[in-house]
């Protein structure tokens, strides 16, 4: 589909609805979603506008430009626009867990998500077989508190050389540095069991159980400097039982952190995620 998407925030005032979609019609373009909301408390105006651009008179490459000068600096907005034709470059960091890997594969290779994976970065060998029968190169960069700042500058380069646009963490077990998160702010998605921060540590499905939980959980979220702390995209509960031995909660708990994982993902590749301070708009 040849359609634009402008995303953005910016203080709320009257107007602002009827300014942007005639922006998008006197120029000929097609609106085909719009979808907005307003956050009383900030005083906060949200939009997402999807159109078409067959018929658009303002060249793509000066939509951001036009904008900017004509709504951004106006109303002091901060806006992205992106375009459907460019097919997004997810870079996948794996360790040894392996659930939401063959997820992910799963649905890139079935078609389901309009995106490209050009590279997967692992702290262990472990997955390299799998990488290779999906036909993805696999780079390994064996981290260590003690390396970190010798090997993480190479996995920066090797992600500018394939124009990777956001990563996803699919139980990736290192800590993104600041170097990193600042170089791909909103665009490093997480996943990770809902227990944090009620049990920290090792084996939190043990400790879950120990405690007799009745609900286990999964969030997803954009890495911030902050650990396990950033803006929430997606989260999910299952029940739990006295009957469930540690093993099924385990069992239950990959099986959550999959789907989540992957929701947050879509939401992403969709353009339907708005962070503003810690928290997001997740359009419909």
């Amino acid at each position: 589909m040849n359609n634009a998407i402008l995303l953005l925030h910016c203080p709320d005032k009257p107007g602002l609805i009827s300014e942007l979609t005639n922006f998008i019609t006197v120029n000929n373009g097609n609106i085909i979603y719009l979808d907005q909301y307003v956050d009383h408390t900030e005083e906060q105006f949200f939009m997402r506008m999807e159109w078409e651009l067959d018929k658009f008179l303002i060249p793509r490459e000066k939509i951001s430009e036009y904008f900017n000068t004509l709504y951004a600096a106006k109303h002091q907005m901060q806006f992205t626009i992106f375009f459907r034709e460019q097919k997004p470059r997810m870079a996948l960091f794996v360790s040894k867990m392996s659930h939401c890997f063959y997820d992910i594969m799963a649905r890139y290779t079935a078609g389901e998500w309009d995106v490209e994976i050009p590279l997967i970065i692992s702290n262990h060998e472990d997955l390299r077989p799998a990488a290779e029968r999906f036909g993805i190169p696999y780079h390994v960069f064996p981290l260590t508190k003690d390396n970190k700042h010798e090997l993480e500058p190479q996995e920066m380069e090797l992600l500018k050389q394939n124009n990777i646009d956001f990563i996803v963490l699919a139980r990736y077990m290192q800590i993104i540095s600041e170097d990193m998160i600042n170089a791909y702010p909103q665009r490093i998605i997480n996943i990770h069991h809902s227990f944090l921060p009620a049990f920290i540590g090792a084996k939190p499905y043990h400790q879950a159980y120990t405690r007799g939980v009745k609900l286990i959980g999964a969030t997803s979220h954009y890495v911030t400097t902050e650990l396990d702390a950033g803006p929430i995209i997606e989260q999910d509960v299952v029940r739990i039982s006295h009957k469930d031995t540690i093993q099924d909660l385990i069992n239950k708990g990959k099986d959550l952190e999959k789907i989540v994982l992957s929701h947050a993902v879509q939401k992403h590749l969709e353009h339907k995620i708005l962070a503003f301070k810690n928290k997001t708009v997740i359009f419909n």
